[in-house]
Parts: structure tokens; sequence; C-alpha cells
């Protein structure tokens, strides 16, 4: 059995939604993002160094982590998407696969890394309390560039965010819009094309059971 290491609606719930879709048997322990005094604790540095969710076990190996412990959300769903393949989680075809991993990389580098990371965490940019109104400001400002590139990607008529059907992609995505509902922005208004692909990834059963089981509204 899996145990994945979480918080309620942070990255890693799209790590949960992919392991209801495989079916694969698994637990969850909390561990909140909002409060850092629990990723930041000695008993779960010792997990994951990082400090950071979600973290997975097991899986073989190791890069610092405890033995076996898996950690990055994208690594941890490509490893659950590749492992149950019957799932069908990943594209079979070369390209579609590279198409998959482009949305993981971006999503997690610049829309996580980068434009969150500036409006939630401001002091992982500068130490001057004065600097963090200009650093998150210019989160929102990159946050919305992100946004709107991305519903212009959504907009050509696919229905998935990978041509052909449903990947990893489409619950890192659905992290994503809520976090911009988390923060005031009129997703629903602002970007039709996401709302839709939205709105087919919470119809899936898997996703809404990981969304109860948060205690998170579709």
């Amino acid at each position: 059995m899996y145990r994945l290491y979480y918080s309620p609606g942070a990255c890693s719930l799209a790590a949960r939604i992919v392991l209801e879709e495989t079916g694969a048997p698994y637990e969850a322990e909390l561990v909140s993002a909002v409060d850092s005094r629990m990723t930041e604790t000695p008993a779960y540095r010792q997990v994951n160094p990082k400090a950071r969710v979600p973290a997975l076990w097991p899986v073989p190996g190791t890069i610092g982590a405890r033995d076996a412990v898996l950690t990055e959300v994208g690594a941890i769903m490509v490893y659950l998407a590749r492992t149950y393949p019957e799932a069908g989680l990943l594209p079979a075809d070369p390209a579609g696969e590279a198409r998959c991993l482009e949305w993981l990389s971006w999503l997690t580098g610049s829309v996580h890394g980068q434009s969150y990371g500036q409006i939630w965490r401001a002091h992982r940019f500068t130490d001057e309390a004065e600097g963090m109104t200009a650093v998150k400001a210019k989160g929102m400002a990159n946050l919305a560039d992100q946004h709107r590139l991305i519903e212009s990607v959504l907009a050509d008529g696919r229905g998935w965010a990978v041509p052909g059907g449903y990947s990893i992609a489409d619950p890192y995505l659905h992290v994503f819009y809520r976090w911009g509902g988390r923060i005031g922005l009129p997703m629903a208004a602002d970007y039709p094309a996401w709302t839709r692909l939205d709105a087919a990834t919470t119809a899936r059963p898997a996703v809404r059971r990981a969304l109860a089981a948060e205690g998170l509204t579709p």
C-alpha cells in the first residue's frame, strides 16, 4: 500500500487524483503546507528534507529523502501513470508523452514555483520586508500572462490538455484552476476554455473522490 503525504488543496491533490484514477490502494498522511510547522518538523524532514508535499512511499530508490520516498508532484504522477498503464493516464506515443511532460514542467517551474511562489511565499525571493509587496505584485503579473497562455492553448478545440485523451496534465491544471479561485480571480468569466476543461475533469469519479477525501467542494 502506498502512503501519500499531502496537504488539502495543495499540488499534492493532483497526485491524490492520479492515485484514485489508478485504483491503487493507498493511505494519506496529512502534512499541512499552510502551517509550515508541519512540513518543517524534524520528523517530516526525515521523510522529505525538502520540507514540501507531496511525497509518496514506497518507490524504489532515493535522492536524499528517506529510502523509497519519491518527491516532486510531476515525478509522482509520471511514476504512477507508468506503473498502472491500464489507467491510460499518459499518452502512449512519444510526442503525446512529451507534450504531457511539457505541461508538467511548465506548470511546476513557472506557474507554481515562480508565480505562486512570489504570491504566497515572497520571503523565498527577498529578505527585505519592503520588497515583499513588489514580489507579490510581480507574481500576479506573471500569473496573468501564464493564465492567458493556458486559455489560448485550451481554446483551440481540444477536449483535454493533451489532445486525444485525459492525462496526468489535467488534474494538475485542476489544481491551478482552483488556486485561481482561491486568490479571487474570476476564472469562469475570464477563462471559458479552461473552465470547460475543469468541468470535465471535476466530473470524473476519481476526482470527486479525491476532493471529498480532502474536504474540498467540486
